[in-house]
């Protein structure tokens, strides 16, 4: 049996282990889908990050929502990704955290999305934390705590 309600482990914030807006891809509310579709082929990205002209989180934006947004009856009507912006085909009912939130709030949110948007106080995107970081810490810990249970 084992437990991760270690002090180490509830000490852990959102912002040691989330990496920071300036290395995330992202996109804007009012890209052309053709844009969005580019930057997630790019960089390999199922989802990423959508941001306003001012970089307040809104959402976020995948693969499979833009592909579902031109899948006509018949055909693909590629013709919408230059017609359609992000902002008419994004989730923007996504959970978020804040850089001072705990490692068990992160890890519950982990469960059914694999990264998590982090803003501040303000709506400011801030970074992601991914849900591997979270499994990372957490292996990272029960290894460390199976070793000197051993001991």
């Amino acid at each position: 049996m084992f437990s991760i309600q270690s002090t180490e482990i509830r000490d852990v914030t959102v912002g040691d282990l989330m990496i920071s807006s300036e290395k995330v891809a992202h996109v804007q509310t009012q890209n052309p889908l053709e844009h969005a579709l580019l930057v997630l082929v790019k960089t390999g990205y199922s989802a990423v990050p959508v941001l306003n002209a001012q970089s307040h989180f809104k959402g976020i934006v995948s693969k499979t929502m833009i592909i579902d947004s031109i899948l006509g009856i018949e055909r693909f009507e590629v013709e919408k990704l230059s017609q359609s912006t992000v902002q008419e085909v994004m989730d923007s009912e996504v959970p978020t955290l804040h850089r001072d939130d705990g490692f068990m709030k992160a890890l519950k949110l982990a469960i059914n999305h694999p990264f998590i948007c982090v803003v501040d106080e303000n709506g400011y995107f801030d970074g992601i934390l991914t849900r591997r970081a979270i499994l990372k810490k957490l292996n990272r810990h029960l290894h460390e705590n199976n070793q000197s249970n051993a001991t």
